[in-house]
This record gives structure tokens, C-alpha cells and sequence, in this order.
């Protein structure tokens, strides 16, 4: 419900009830064992709307070198699959995932930070009011917390949890950028700031600050997990811009028809949280597997 398209002022006009119909894998609402098979069905299309810029790229969008790479195949109404509607399914997906970390005492939260560089709600709604009015969009900056990790998950090198969850975040097709901890902060520290010193508080090592984000070599260090993804502008927006007409190579101005939201952070949220989720659990489902005593028969 929180990704759903027309639930709010920045939103599309599209409306769509995202019902999710599972088909396998779940009994009287629990996991049976089998695949894990579920269905939203797109309710609300309106195809039509993309005929007139079928050999027309639109800035921003991944039609022309989907163009290029399918020798003109591809279906771009919508979006076609580099879509934000494939988020749907991921969200299905992480929300298993959060339930499934919840039972372990392990929670994940998102929140909006900032949209077009405001950080106070107000001056967010208002500068959403402003670009829609002139046909523009706007993106922003979302912050995700896991908090209950225990120490050790992930690995070194490309199976770090930085890896993970940044594999898992750039499949949401408006990610631009990540960072975890102070991210790019750092790099203008001293090391004597950046550190963060070890302490003992209740019987327990922690670290008195948490520039690192909760992950040192790739592994968890047991402090909350905090990271930021860059959410870019949506790229289909009813201001004219410059393009090309693929049939004649000449150029174009094109103002993209349909229905789009003036700024998909909001709807971003939850699929950030459920992508961090999904990248979480598989890696505590490898801790696990290599903290089981060989043979034990215990490893998933």
C-alpha cells in the first residue's frame, strides 16, 4: 500500500489497488514449503499513451539504449520492464523478509531525509507543488536503519554487506546513489575522527559513535546499519525537452504524455526498506549456515 500508485499529492493519478493474489507457497497464511508464487495485476494501463513516442527516446528514461540493445524490440509503454512497477514484486518479497527478521529481533526503517534539498516536510510539499505546476519533478534522499544485527554477518571483498545491500537497492530503477554511514563525509576526516572508538556499556563492545554505519571489513559490527540512497527525479515529466526522432535522426521536442508522479520518493520507502531486508536475510541465513556445527544438518 505504501508503494502503490495514487495514494498521494506527489503520486501518479493512476490508481491501482496493488492486490497481491498468492498462488503457491503459503497455507492459511503460513510458508508451506512449496515456491512462494504471488500476482499484481496491472489494473489500470493505458498503453495508448506511448504510441506517438514509440521511436522517440525520452531523456532520462533507459529507451534508448534498450532501443539499441533489442534492435527496436522493446516494448516501452510504461516503461516496459525497466519500470518502476517491478518494484511491486520486490516489495512482496522484502515484506516476507521483514516478517521473517522481525521474529529475530531484527528491524528495518526507512524514512524520507530531504526532496529537491529540503529536509522540512513543508518545504518539501511546497517545492513538489512548484515543479508539478511548471510540468517538472523532483527527487530526494531516503535513510534506512537495520537495527538488532548481530556481529559478523557478511564477508570481505564482494560479499560485504555493502555489496549486498547495494545490489539489492540499484534494482530500484531510480537509485542513482548510496552511501553508508557518513559516506562521502568522510572523506574530508582525520582518521581520529573518523574512527570510531570501542567502549563496554552493560557487558557489551560497542563504539561510542557510528561513522562507519555499522559495517567494518564487509561484516556487521553489531551498531544499527545506516545507509542513504539518492532517489533521482522522475525522468518522465510533461516539460519539453530535447530529443530525437530514431526513424529520421532529426531532432524532436517531445513533452511525455501519461500519467507519472511529479516525485517518487515517498514510494520509494518501502521498496528501499524491502530491498535491505531481502539483502539482510540472505546474509543471516549464511551466518548461520557457517556457524552450524558440520553435519549438524541445521545449515538453510
Amino acid at each position: 500500500d505504501e508503494r502503490a500508485p495514487g495514494r498521494g499529492a506527489a503520486s501518479t493519478s493512476r490508481r491501482e489497488p496493488d492486490k497481491v493474489e498468492f498462488l503457491s507457497g503459503l497455507k492459511d497464511g503460513v510458508a508451506c514449503g512449496t515456491p512462494v508464487t504471488a500476482v499484481i495485476r496491472n489494473t489500470d494501463a493505458r498503453s495508448s499513451d506511448y504510441d506517438a513516442i514509440r521511436m522517440i527516446p525520452r531523456p532520462g528514461h533507459a529507451d534508448y539504449p534498450a532501443f539499441v540493445k533489442y534492435a527496436g524490440r522493446n516494448d516501452n509503454a510504461g516503461g516496459g520492464h525497466f519500470s518502476g512497477r517491478l518494484t511491486a514484486p520486490l516489495c512482496i518479497a522484502g515484506g516476507i523478509c521483514l516478517q521473517l527478521l522481525e521474529e529475530e529481533g531484527i528491524q528495518v526503517d526507512a524514512r524520507i531525509l530531504s526532496i529537491g534539498g529540503f529536509a522540512d516536510p513543508a518545504d518539501m510539499k511546497k517545492a513538489i507543488d512548484e515543479a508539478a505546476s511548471c510540468g517538472d519533478s523532483l527527487g530526494g534522499i531516503v535513510e534506512c536503519v537495520v537495527t538488532g544485527l548481530p556481529v559478523g554477518l557478511g564477508e570481505h571483498m564482494f560479499s560485504g554487506m555493502e555489496n549486498r545491500i547495494s545490489s539489492a537497492v540499484f534494482g530500484i530503477p531510480a537509485v542513482k546513489g548510496i552511501e553508508f554511514g557518513d559516506g562521502f563525509a568522510l572523506a574530508s576526516m582525520r582518521g581520529s575522527e573518523s574512527n570510531d572508538a570501542f567502549v563496554v556499556e552493560d557487558g557489551r563492545i560497542k563504539t561510542a559513535t557510528n561513522h562507519c554505519g555499522g559495517i567494518l571489513g564487509g561484516m556487521t559490527d553489531g551498531m544499527p546499519l545506516v545507509f542513504r540512497a539518492a532517489i533521482k527525479p522522475t525522468p518522465s515529466i510533461s516539460k519539453e525537452q530535447d530529443s530525437v526522432d530514431l526513424s529520421s535522426m532529426s531532432p524532436v521536442k517531445l513533452s511525455v504524455p501519461g500519467r507519472h508522479d511529479c516525485c517518487v520518493v515517498p514510494r520509494a520507502v518501502p521498496c528501499i526498506k524491502a530491498a535491505a531486508a531481502a539483502a539482510v536475510y540472505d546474509a543471516l541465513l549464511e551466518y548461520r549456515t557457517e556457524r552450524a556445527p558440520q553435519g549438524s544438518g541445521s545449515g538453510e
